[in-house]
């Protein structure tokens, strides 16, 4: 495992952005894909986007594919989500999730993430 935290959640109105950051704060250096769900008050936890090691291959939600985008630093270990034209669904947990890459399985499912932040708050109001 990887210890992750996030950073960068907030409130913010309609329309306006923020960029969330994951750091991998220790732990054994690995080659690692990364990826971003997030939960909302009473629903699923839900995939957003994900990075793969090999390649840099990046992956989208349809909800917020066009909007967000996901880069890493790898020589600093850390992963971002710049999230731009954020809606009031946009409001949730969201999390940083790290597995050991994997260059031909899907990222969408949360069980194939070994490693995972304590997550930040999304506030998006309307």
């Amino acid at each position: 495992q990887v210890p992750l935290v996030e950073s960068g959640g907030g409130l913010v109105q309609a329309g306006g952005s923020l960029k969330l950051a994951c750091a991998e704060t220790g732990g054994t250096l690995r080659m690692n894909d990364m990826a971003w769900f997030r939960q909302a008050p009473g629903k699923d936890q839900e995939f957003v986007s994900a990075i793969k090691w090999t390649g840099g291959t990046t992956y989208y939600a349809d909800s917020v594919k066009g909007r967000f985008t996901i880069s890493r630093d790898i020589a600093e270990r850390m992963v971002y989500l710049q999230m731009t034209q954020l809606k009031p669904e946009d409001t949730a947990v969201y999390y940083c999730a790290a597995r050991r890459e994997r260059p031909y399985a899907g990222v969408e499912y949360s069980g194939g993430y070994d490693s995972w932040g304590q997550g930040t708050q999304v506030t998006v109001s309307s």
